[in-house]
C-alpha cells in the first residue's frame, strides 16, 4: 500500500471525499458515470482502474455482465468489499495497475475521475495495459477535468481540506490545473493534447470528447 491514496486517502475517509456539498461537483460525478453508462448494452465484462471502495461499480454494476475493480488500497478494497456485498457481480482486487497482466479478458476497461492522474507511473503504461486487458472491439475510456472545470475542482478540494481529508492547500502553487497541498499532496490533470498523444501512442483508433463541460474523455478502441 503506497502514496497519499494508499495511506491517507482510503475507505471511509475517501469515501467522505464524495460526499460533497457543492452541487456543481456532484454533477460532474453523476455525468462521468452517465457517460459511461450511456454506451453500456447490458453483457459487458469491466475492469476499473483505481476503484477505490467501488463507488463507481455499485452503479454501473446492474447494467453490465460483471465489474472487476483493482485499487492499490488494502484499506479501500476491505471496505469496498462490504460496501459491494449485496453485488454479486462485482469482485474488488488490491494489486498495482502497473503489474496487471490481463489479456483479452474484458470488454470495457474505465479509468475514470482522473484516474491517470491519481495513478502514479507511467499513464502510457496504464494506457497500454488497458488496452491489453480488452478483447478486440472492445473501449477503454480515460477521464481528466476538462479545463472550464477549475473553479468547481478548486472548491472542492478546499472542502476536502476544510474536511482534513487533504492538508491545507498552497495557493500560490496551486496553478494551470494543478493542487498542490502543504501536506505534499498534489492533484495534477491532462490537457486535450496530452490525451491525444497517448492515444497516438497506442496505434489503435481513439478520440477525445468533452462531457457535461467537465470532464473530457480519452477512449481508445483496441483493434
Amino acid at each position: 500500500m503506497t502514496g497519499y491514496y494508499g495511506k491517507k486517502l482510503s475507505g471511509a475517509r475517501l469515501s467522505e471525499v464524495y460526499n460533497t456539498s457543492v452541487e456543481r461537483v456532484r454533477q460532474y460525478l453523476d455525468g462521468e458515470i452517465e457517460f459511461v453508462r450511456r454506451r453500456l448494452r447490458g453483457g459487458e465484462r469491466v475492469l476499473e482502474l483505481g476503484a477505490g471502495y467501488g463507488r463507481i461499480m455499485k452503479r454501473i454494476a446492474p447494467f453490465v455482465h460483471s465489474v472487476v475493480g483493482i485499487d492499490i488500497s488494502g484499506n479501500s478494497v476491505a471496505w469496498g468489499r462490504e460496501y459491494l456485498k449485496d453485488h454479486p457481480n462485482c469482485t474488488l482486487l488490491e494489486g498495482d495497475v502497473h503489474g496487471m497482466e490481463y489479456r483479452s479478458e474484458f470488454d470495457m476497461v474505465l479509468c475514470l475521475q482522473n484516474g491517470l492522474s491519481a495513478i502514479k507511473g507511467d499513464p502510457a503504461d496504464t494506457v497500454e495495459r488497458s488496452l491489453r486487458a480488452l478483447v478486440p472491439g472492445g473501449k477503454a475510456f480515460f477521464s481528466t477535468y476538462a479545463p472550464g472545470f477549475w473553479e468547481w475542482r478548486l472548491a472542492w478540494f478546499r472542502e476536502q481540506a476544510e474536511k482534513g481529508l487533504i492538508g491545507e492547500l498552497d495557493m500560490e502553487r496551486t496553478v494551470n490545473g494543478q493542487i498542490v497541498c502543504k501536506d505534499g499532496f498534489t492533484a495534477t490533470t491532462f490537457s486535450e493534447d496530452d490525451l491525444q498523444a497517448l492515444g497516438k501512442k497506442t496505434g489503435s483508433p481513439f478520440r477525445t470528447e468533452t462531457a457535461d463541460g467537465s470532464s473530457l474523455f480519452l477512449i481508445v478502441e483496441k483493434n
